[in-house]
Order: structure tokens, then sequence, then C-alpha cells
């Protein structure tokens, strides 16, 4: 990144401290710094820059329009800016500033208590990454029921598999399961064009069973290649809870020769929440016949701690939106450290879901995460894949 090439604006009252932040950049070798006295003034200036801003610099006591509300307001115009905040409040003061902004969704870079310094900004601008241009959904038509069904019925469902890796020894522990379909016109699609129309038909468990059968003939398949790796698949509460599961999947592992300890059930967090003690049965049974649970999607939820202690759970899957851009958003990561806590506290294992780039994968690693799962180490694939990419994996590591 060549800060002599980014756009800055600094947003300050008095016209002594503007200078200052200004020389500052100028310092670091920016080039081209816009100035401006209130929040009124930001936010016009980042409406109407050409080029547009990439950094701006605001102070949280200006006038007309403060700091606070000028970050609201950027994050309802979708701002793609990075935000730095300074002021002369307290260190948790500006901490609850990180988490407003956390909560907005624009991408702060993070604080600085007044006066600010030439290491604390070059650090901050260190965090910058300039946005990317938004990759469209593929767009794909409105399924109905009784074409989802047809193409399950022909067996064009299959299941593509996320490796999830160790983070202390970057050695392959497993592999998530994810639903594609590969429709003959449209080519291969996501659980959007499929799930929905399931769920409301009430039938989510068509696609669970056939989920589950191929999931365990795959795993069968790399354990007959001499890679006897560990499946996870995502299982909707109807479908757990209906009286035959557990005579269901028991057949399933037979007919593959499969042990259960290889198959890793994933429920949501929001499935937990629902206190009913017939789930609380079938979740012990499972993990009685040597299944393990994992809770998916943790963060989203309102669990606590007793509750959580209450679910014979084997390991947490702390959600992405807690994971990605942790390493330099220290409100994400003290509520990442939490989560990790709480895991170890607990004696689970702990799943980071949303492992993007080198810095998040560092910053798991020396918080003593478990695993790390995300497109930083490897996309979704078919399981005749696993194999290659397996092999690739090792010489990196």
């Amino acid at each position: 990144m060549d800060i002599a090439q980014l756009q800055f604006l600094v947003a300050e009252a008095e016209p002594v401290q503007r200078e200052l932040l200004a020389g500052l950049l100028r310092s670091l070798g920016a080039q081209h710094i816009h100035t401006v006295p209130d929040g009124h003034a930001a936010l016009l200036a980042v409406q109407g820059a050409a080029p547009p801003i990439d950094i701006a610099v605001i102070d949280l006591a200006l006038p007309g329009m403060d700091g606070l509300e000028l970050i609201r307001r950027l994050a309802e115009e979708k701002c793609r800016a990075g935000l730095i905040v300074v002021g002369a409040q307290s260190g948790d003061i500006l901490f609850s500033v990180e988490t407003m902004a956390l909560a907005y969704g624009v991408d702060l870079l993070g604080t600085s208590a007044k006066p600010a310094t030439v290491g604390r900004l070059e650090k901050l601008i260190a965090h910058y990454t300039p946005p990317g241009t938004p990759v469209p959904e593929p767009a794909h038509p409105a399924f109905t029921f009784a074409e989802v069904g047809k193409g399950l019925q022909a067996r064009e469902f299959d299941p593509f598999f996320q490796p999830k890796i160790e983070l202390e020894t970057g050695q392959l522990k497993g592999l998530e399961m994810f639903a594609r379909w590969r429709h003959p016109q449209h080519g291969v699609l996501g659980p959007s064009a499929f799930v929905p129309v399931l769920e409301a038909n009430g039938r989510i468990d068509f696609l669970d069973w056939s989920m589950i059968e191929k999931s365990v003939a795959a795993c069968r398949t790399l354990h007959d290649q001499g890679i006897p790796i560990s499946f996870s698949v995502n299982v909707a509460p109807s479908t757990l809870s209906h009286p035959q599961f557990v005579g269901q999947i028991t057949a399933c592992l037979e007919r593959h020769r499969i042990l259960p300890g290889y198959i890793t059930f994933e429920i949501t967090e929001s499935t937990v929440l629902q206190h009913d003690p017939h789930l609380l049965e079938r979740l012990l049974r499972l993990r009685m016949m040597g299944f393990s649970l994992a809770i998916d999607d943790y963060g989203t939820g309102r669990s606590n701690l007793q509750l959580l202690a209450s679910i014979p759970f084997s390991e947490l899957k702390i959600d992405r939106s807690f994971v990605d851009g942790a390493s330099r958003k220290r409100a994400l990561g003290t509520v990442l450290k939490s989560y990790l806590g709480l895991a170890r506290s607990l004696d689970r294992r702990s799943c980071a879901v949303g492992v993007e780039t080198k810095q998040d994968w560092d910053f798991l690693q020396g918080l003593g995460c478990t695993y790390a799962q995300g497109y930083y180490i490897a996309s979704p694939m078919a399981v005749e894949d696993v194999p290659a990419w397996l092999a690739e994996w090792r010489e990196f590591f």
C-alpha cells in the first residue's frame, strides 16, 4: 500500500490540532490531505470527494455534528473509507466508541487518544485494506418446491467440504459439509437457491438426509485412500428431533463402515436456545453413542454460560462476524477472546469460522484457538478434490 496515493480527510475543530494531524500524516508520506472543521463538512467531503476518501481521521468533539453522529451517518451512507477516531476521552470511552462503530458496520481502523502520535497513526493506517469491487450474488431463478424435490430425486445435490485446520500444528483435523446443487442449466448453486423453499414447506429433512448419506459415503472414500478424517454435518432441529433419527444414522454408518467418532453434528446456537428437554435427550444420546456435537454460529444468539454448560457439545464454532478482522479491530478481538476463554473454561474445543487473512490466522494462533476454517485455508470443494488439496497444504506447512 502506497500511502502517497491515498486520499485522507482530517476532521478537527481546533485549527492547531487540525494542522498537527495533517502534519503527522505528511511526515508518513501522505500527499493528498483534505481538512474540515466540523462534522457536517466532513460528511459532505466524504459524500462528494473525487477521487473518494480512503481514510478519514475524525475527532469525537466536532461541532454541529459530533464524531458519534458522524460515524452513524457514514454507516447509513455505506461509507467505505477507513475511519480513525481521535479524542481526549478516557480509554474505556474510546473502547466503547470502537464497539459502537463495529455495531454500525463501518471500517474502523482504530482509535487514538490525544495527542495523536506518528507511531500510533502509522499503526492504524497499516490496518487499512482498500475495498475490493463488490461481487454480486449469482442470479438464479426462484425455484419451486417441486423443482427442488425433482433435483433431490435426481441426485443433483452433492456435499462440498471445507477443511478445518488445527492452528497449533497446521494439520487437517476435519471437513465441514456444505450442500450444493449441481443444476443442469444453472451450474453449481448455493443454499440460498434451495434451503428457503424447503424450510417453507417443512421438508428440510429431504436435503439433510441426502447430505448425511453422501457425506458418510465421502468419509468412507477418503478413509479408503488413507485419509482417516472426521466430517461435520449441519442438521436442522426438525431432522434431529425425528423419532427415527438415531436408528437411521446408525444404519447409515453401518452401511459405510464408519464409526460414530468420525462424525460431528453441527447445530446452530439458536437451536440450543429452545430449552427443549427432548432435544437435550437426543443430543445426550448421540454423545453417548460416540458422535461429536458442535454449536455453530456462536455469538449470534443470546445463550449464557449456564445454558451452554448444560448442552453436551464438544466444540464451539465462533461465527465469522467475530473472526474476520479481529486482528485489527480491538473491540472485535476482545469479544473473540472472551468466546475462546468460554470454550476453554468449559473444556471444549474452539473453531474460528471465516478466517480470511494471514493476519487473522496469526492472531488466532496467539489466542490459543483450537481450529481455524475459512477461505484463507480453502474454499469448499468436492470430495474428489480433497487429496490433491491436502498434498499441497502439507507442502505449504
